[in-house]
């Protein structure tokens, strides 16, 4: 595989960020996954972290070096997930449990395949325009596909930010798949979580995302996003890769190239909890409380992870 990535998050006006982001490859297989976190601090931002590290962690077991059966292991994992978030809540005897939206990609033999819950989305683009995107598990997006509202209404709804699927919820979670689309040279794939694509509309994502590659386009979006935000901004978070041919050449230095890792090597990106960040933001919390959160987040990997 061959291929460009960026990912970043940033807090926006929240007094703490509870969007995760984190992937991992192996020689064939490359897996993506951002989530939302949602719930009081330092348990929002717990769902979306036992997120990425059992998803990362299942792809390190499975990924051999791909994923057999793709569409069933991305829906089985995010179940997993949500099963995981459950188990934590019960173990802390959580009045409201945590919970967390999830958009997550797998790319082997040269196609993508993805799952979602909740309003996280995947964008796909080519050659200037957007192939597809994931539809958000939303009230005001059932309102639209019914015919009560337009696109551009839904945008200004007041409740456009209410979901009625995640990982975590007393519901079992209603989890989507799609995908099992080639890519081809230039495609870029974009996740992110709504604090991201609520700012911006689509012909200025397709502007940017549709005509350069993402280690150009994201920050660039990302500051956009941020400033229109204001005061009042969400988190902001995205995971963005644009295709490369294996056998074409490219001048992109950037470019990661899979083709000589070992069979059995795996490269990870994931940011931990972050206590020094979570102290400053909120003097509630004490350090203690975090080094037990991440702990059990451990715990419950481990549990989970066969």
């Amino acid at each position: 595989m061959k291929f460009s990535i960026y990912q970043e998050s940033r807090r926006g006006a929240r007094k703490y960020n509870q969007d995760r982001v984190g992937y991992s490859y192996s020689r064939d297989a490359l897996l993506l996954v951002v989530a939302d976190g949602m719930g009081g601090h330092l348990h929002g931002e717990v769902a979306s972290q036992i997120t990425i590290e059992l998803l990362a962690d299942q792809f390190q077991k499975r990924a051999r070096p791909v994923i057999n059966a793709p569409a069933a292991f991305l829906v089985d994992s995010l179940a997993k997930a949500h099963d995981a978030i459950l188990n934590y809540s019960a173990n802390h005897h959580l009045l409201e449990t945590p919970r967390t939206t999830c958009i997550a990609c797998l790319v082997q033999d040269g196609t993508a395949y993805w799952a979602h819950a909740g309003d996280s989305r995947l964008y796909h683009f080519r050659k200037g325009a957007i192939l597809s995107h994931t539809r958000d598990h939303s009230k005001v997006q059932q309102m639209v596909d019914n015919g009560f509202l337009t696109e551009e209404e839904a945008l200004r709804h007041p409740e456009r930010n209410k979901i009625y699927s995640c990982l975590g919820g007393l519901a079992p979670p209603e989890i989507e798949s799609g995908g099992k689309v080639p890519l081809h040279e230039g495609d870029s794939l974009l996740l992110c979580t709504d604090g991201f694509w609520g700012p911006l509309p689509e012909d200025e994502l397709v502007s940017f995302l549709g005509n350069y590659p993402v280690l150009y386009a994201l920050p660039q979006l990302m500051d956009r996003a941020e400033v229109r935000g204001g005061k009042h901004g969400d988190n902001l978070s995205v995971l963005g890769i644009t295709w490369l041919e294996e056998d074409t050449a490219s001048d992109d230095k950037h470019a990661v190239h899979t083709k000589t890792l070992p069979l059995d090597s795996f490269t990870t990106r994931l940011k931990e909890l972050d206590a020094e960040q979570i102290m400053r933001a909120d003097k509630e919390v004490s350090e203690m409380d975090i080094e037990a959160a991440i702990a059990e987040i451990k715990a419950t990997i481990e549990k989970y992870s066969k």
